[in-house]
């Protein structure tokens, strides 16, 4: 089903990202590696250049018209874009054994700013963008990346704040594109992942991201009627996930 589509994915130089990459490609859809670190994302899409057509481009999804650049390369040099994942973030990694972030009274604002352009700006760069090309073919799949934290010990409060703000917007965006049958979704984890920046002690305790499975491939096939919804993968199919706290 996702033979010859192209797919984008933010952040898809490295953890997450690159496992979705992987597994797009193994489905022989045309992958674009779009990563801030642009020599990385570079040598991620040369890897997965034995599977199926690659691309990578360095983007800063902070940067709207950085955004807006890649989009219109990725047309430019494939034709269109079937799938698009806003997987790129900071995330605090607390599972890892590093420290916490600053509670509220002690955090600059610019640490702040960050985190929030990062990842909820960042999303919404790449949706915007990303909806006219969808729109003009009537189609499409726009994957959202949310993620969890506890309410204690304190230092989440950023982090949680942009993946709540990512959930509600894709349900509003849901919305908003029904008609043009693109369909929106988070993705949910669900649990602490380690990758390839984690502490090695870290490794011993925690999955990696092929926990995942093919759940960035399903819900690259999921239907309209699921537009809206927060899904995860669990045991080898997309479960959908109900707002909770912590």
């Amino acid at each position: 089903m996702l033979e010859g589509k192209v797919v984008t994915v933010t952040g898809g130089a490295q953890g997450i990202g690159r496992h979705a990459a992987t597994t797009f490609a193994q489905h022989k859809a045309k992958v674009v590696i779009a990563d801030i670190n642009e020599e990385k994302a570079r040598k991620t899409a040369t890897e997965l250049a034995r599977l199926t057509q690659t691309l990578g481009i360095g983007v800063d999804v902070r940067d709207e018209e950085s955004v807006k650049r890649m989009i219109d390369q990725v047309v430019n040099h494939f034709g269109q874009i079937d799938v698009h994942v806003n997987n790129a973030a900071i995330v605090p990694h607390f599972a890892w054994g590093i420290p916490r972030w600053p509670r509220i009274s002690e955090m600059p604002k610019d640490f702040w700013d960050r985190v929030i352009q990062t990842n909820l700006n960042g999303t919404f760069n790449g949706t915007k963008h990303v909806i006219p090309q969808m729109e003009k073919r009537r189609t499409g799949h726009i994957i959202n990346l949310y993620g969890g934290g506890g309410i204690t010990p304190a230092g989440a409060c950023a982090y949680m704040v942009s993946k709540d703000g990512i959930r509600t917007f894709s349900r509003y965006v849901a919305e908003e594109v029904r008609s043009s049958n693109i369909c929106v979704v988070t993705f949910s984890p669900r649990v602490p992942i380690v990758t390839e920046d984690a502490p090695e002690e870290a490794f011993k305790r925690l999955p990696g991201p092929e926990i995942l499975g093919e759940g960035f491939v399903l819900a690259a096939e999921l239907s309209m009627e699921h537009s809206g919804g927060c899904f995860a993968y669990d045991n080898g199919k997309l479960v959908k996930e109900t707002a909770r706290e912590g």
